[in-house]
């Protein structure tokens, strides 16, 4: 019998079965089989596991697997979690970088063009225009410039906005100015009338976003997150947006998901919620980046690319 390819962490049975059809019909040579269904034999034959999301324990219950591929582009629930070196391959798709970028946009232009304002005027059936501020007079901070951080700033800076962009460590990207590590975070984050968050969650970037950050951010600025909950100091952003010191936070991501009844970002003013919907999976387009993961990695032994353990990503 073929080696199965273990398929772990799915959220529901109908999802399970979309993903079993879709990764079936891109590499339809591999015998992809839900954790739950794999028999002894096949858990310890198996040598790649394909996860979204997944229980760290049923992973590490494959005792013969060689490396772990994501479909989704954060890996933090693995970093760490094994006690063995496992080679974990992020999913860098570009149509994930695309319609995270289109995201960025679009949410940009609702702060850009004050959408929270007139939406809450309408609320209280007030009626009254506020200047408008043309791309060119907006300038955007990136927290990140990894794949989905670069589909951003080309978007942005295509549209006319200013961008500037910060990474942990020097980087180049066409049409922006960049700036990196301890020194540059806070000139980017001075500078910026929307800061968007895309850095990965890892030991350096939980809890980046406290009160420091959030108070050397523009009077007046507001925020995204399109990247993890954990990086806002959510108590401080409250307090940041109490004191009229931001203006507005578009937040796509929670410590805990989906977002308690009783959070009080549900109802307050300065906040839009969104269900983690910035950056879905093109489950088609994932499938043929993972099907050429596995096809290269039978031909040729080596394993894919996969993150640095010691930086998270």
């Amino acid at each position: 019998m073929v080696e199965a390819v273990a398929l772990i962490g799915c959220k529901s049975p109908a999802q399970e079965a979309e993903y079993l059809r879709i990764l079936s019909e891109a590499m339809p040579e591999e015998r992809i089989v839900p954790f739950r269904a794999l028999d002894d034999a096949a858990r310890a034959a198996a040598r790649i596991a394909i996860v979204a999301n997944p229980d760290p324990a049923e992973v590490a219950a494959l005792p013969g697997l060689v490396w772990v591929q994501s479909l989704w582009a954060g890996v933090e629930k693995l970093v760490g979690a094994f006690d063995r070196p496992l080679p974990i391959v992020r999913l860098v798709d570009r149509e994930m970088a695309r319609t995270m970028a289109e995201a960025v946009l679009a949410w940009t232009y609702y702060l850009q063009r004050d959408m929270p304002a007139y939406a809450r005027q309408q609320r209280e059936r007030v009626w009254r225009a506020h200047p408008y501020r043309k791309p060119a007079d907006v300038t955007v901070g990136l927290l990140g410039l990894g794949a989905l951080g670069t589909a951003a700033a080309q978007r942005l800076v295509e549209a006319g906005f200013n961008v500037v962009g910060w990474s942990r460590t020097p980087r180049d990207a066409a049409g922006i100015e960049t700036v990196h590590g301890p020194e540059g975070l806070p000139v980017m984050l001075g500078r910026s009338d929307v800061v968007v968050c895309l850095v990965p969650l890892t030991a350096q970037t939980r809890g980046l976003m406290n009160a420091e950050r959030l108070s050397a951010l523009k009077a007046g600025a507001a925020l995204i997150n399109f990247a993890r909950g954990p990086i806002v100091v959510t108590d401080d952003l409250i307090a940041a947006l109490d004191s009229g010191h931001l203006s507005h936070a578009v937040l796509d991501v929670f410590e805990i998901e989906p977002l308690p009844s009783d959070s009080p970002l549900w109802s307050h003013p300065g906040v839009t919620v969104l269900p983690h919907i910035s950056g879905p999976t093109d489950m088609d387009s994932a499938a043929a980046t993972v099907a050429a993961n596995v096809r290269a990695y039978r031909r040729t032994g080596q394993v894919p690319e996969g993150i640095d353990a010691g930086r998270g990503y």
